[in-house]
């Protein structure tokens, strides 16, 4: 039973790791975010953690005890990496950091769009983004504007869109403002 709980832990950790890397890769590249949430990634590397402590159990060779010394300390890191990043998220979004002002729908309701205002305060700027939704908890960010309060939206047709007087296609992937 341990064996089963050694290896299933060790894949898990792999798997959120992999995970929280394309997330980071995906927020400074602008690329879709398919990763889940880092509360769900959290809760992976956590249960990754308890199945490791579980997995201890099997001592069957050199492999499965560095396995499980592998996983324990993975998920530890991982799991104190991932809090860090909620607790700093948590804490500048309750300071108005991050305020949604508008969520608009293309005609046919192919595309949602979520607009953000962001002020990083006396240490930053302030301005508008904006995030395509797709399935389930996946994003893109298509719009990027500094020193703007306010967002005014037109759809020309089902997949084209003005922002602030600037045109994209989201057919063809258009982004502005990176």
């Amino acid at each position: 039973m341990g064996k089963r709980y050694n290896l299933w832990s060790f894949y898990l950790i792999l798997v959120c790791l992999g995970l929280a890397a394309y997330s980071l890769y995906s927020n400074i590249n602008n690329t879709w975010l398919i990763a889940p949430p880092n509360y769900i990634l959290l809760m992976i590397s956590f249960l990754a953690f308890v199945l490791g402590v579980i997995g201890f159990k099997d001592k069957r060779n050199w492999r499965t005890k560095t396995r499980s010394w592998l996983t324990i300390i993975l998920s530890s890191l991982t799991s104190i990496a991932l809090f860090l990043i909620l607790s700093f998220t948590l804490l500048f979004s309750s300071m108005g950091a991050n305020k949604n002002i508008k969520t608009v729908s293309s005609p046919e309701d192919n595309y949602t769009i979520d607009f953000y205002r962001f002020d990083a305060g006396a240490a930053g700027s302030f301005g508008v983004r904006g995030e395509l939704n797709g399935p389930l908890w996946s994003k893109k960010r298509i719009y990027y504007q500094q020193s703007v309060e306010q967002v005014e939206v037109e759809w020309e047709n089902n997949s084209t869109v003005s922002i602030n007087n600037h045109l994209l296609n989201l057919k063809k992937g258009d982004t502005f403002g990176f």
